[in-house]
């Protein structure tokens, strides 16, 4: 048995597999809000505590089903051969300490806490990459086939959530190689005249735009308070909306339902930024074979990314226009695909001691 988790800023996905050298579904998989715990070992210890057996009133233990010692095996912990988390934060010798969370995690620390023989860190978007690569077609959204080249290149991934994450992969003659990066905390390089003046907005609030300021779930709201502080076009109902509930969600819907020029106003002006900081990845990466969006914010948005708002910055790179428009680009719409790839690195780990 391995375990996978999934480390984000908002939610940590956990999850047990029978995982040997091919895909294999989660057995058991939980989501717990990252914010109420003080430490990934708080989480891991309530996932991995064995179920307490129901008790008599007179105190005694007893079985709901099966014999007697089947309640006792169920009090034992599962031995785990390996486990893999893809953390959101840079990974330094098996041990990050999170962007958006205020975590310290160490896979040795782990290891030995919880009776791992091996415990590999990795960061989000380097675990999505190695997920990707276990995808099925009718997992992903295709906005532009391409022409990929008939001798492998690379690929690259960038997904928008609670943060920006981006990552390459390249290949190695036998397979392609997942490469983390932090390129999300990159400068924002505004490209027209309206994110000229949006960078100026937010370079009142904060001493470094970085494009995750903009391209995330907290980014698209900082969008939508340029255009309201700017224009002056907000409705009433809609600020309400937005004050009470989960802001990138409430825009996100009344742009999408087309109830408000503002929200879509700041999906227009989210998917282009969006492209075009995409574009710049794959131009970095050359990544001929293609680009993949991930995270969480690409399927909620997939309406609007069809539309050509993305495509259209992504491709606006000048004379390497054409090239651009020969990379593949995808959507991956299994949200779950961090974990597929925590899965394949701990199964490889745990495959790797058994031989």
């Amino acid at each position: 048995m391995i375990l996978a988790g999934d480390i984000g800023g908002t939610k940590t996905n956990l999850a047990l597999y029978e995982w040997t050298t091919e895909r294999a579904e989660a057995i058991r998989l939980e989501s717990f809000h990252s914010r109420d715990y003080t430490s990934l070992e708080d989480i891991l210890q309530e996932f991995l505590e064995p179920p307490t057996p129901p008790t008599a009133l007179d105190g005694t233990v007893t079985a709901e089903t099966g014999p007697a010692h089947d309640t006792k095996q169920s009090t034992k912990r599962i031995p785990l051969a390996a486990a893999c988390f893809g953390i959101a934060g840079p990974v330094i010798d098996n041990h990050s300490q999170t962007t958006n969370l205020p975590w310290i995690v160490d896979g040795a620390k782990i290891a030995k806490q919880f009776d791992i023989p091996r415990v590999q860190l990795l960061n989000d978007l380097e675990a999505t990459a190695y997920g990707i690569l276990w995808l099925r077609p009718d997992e992903l959204e295709v906005l532009n086939p391409g022409k990929p080249p008939k001798k492998r290149q690379a690929l690259a991934l960038i997904a928008a959530g609670t943060g920006l994450g981006e990552a390459i992969l390249f290949w190695d003659g036998k397979s392609y190689r997942p490469m983390p990066s932090e390129g999300g905390h990159s400068d924002f390089a505004p490209n027209n005249d309206q994110e000229i003046e949006l960078l100026r907005y937010l370079r009142g609030q904060y001493l470094h735009v970085s494009y995750e300021r903009v391209l995330s779930g907290p980014g698209l709201h900082a969008i939508y308070e340029y255009l309201r502080d700017t224009k002056k076009n907000e409705p009433t109902w809609l600020a309400e909306k937005v004050k009470a509930g989960n802001p990138a969600a409430e825009i996100a819907e009344a742009g999408l339902t087309g109830q408000a020029e503002i929200a879509k106003q700041a999906l227009d002006l989210f998917a282009s930024i969006y492209g075009a900081e995409a574009g710049n990845l794959a131009l970095k990466a050359l990544s001929l074979d293609g680009l993949y969006i991930g995270g969480g914010i690409a399927p909620k948005l997939i309406q609007k990314l069809r539309d050509g708002t993305f495509m259209k910055a992504f491709t606006n790179k000048g004379r390497y226009k054409r090239l651009m428009a020969d990379m593949p680009v995808k959507v991956v719409m299994n949200q779950h695909t961090a974990l597929l790839g925590a899965a394949s690195v701990a199964g490889a780990l745990s495959h790797a001691s058994a031989v």
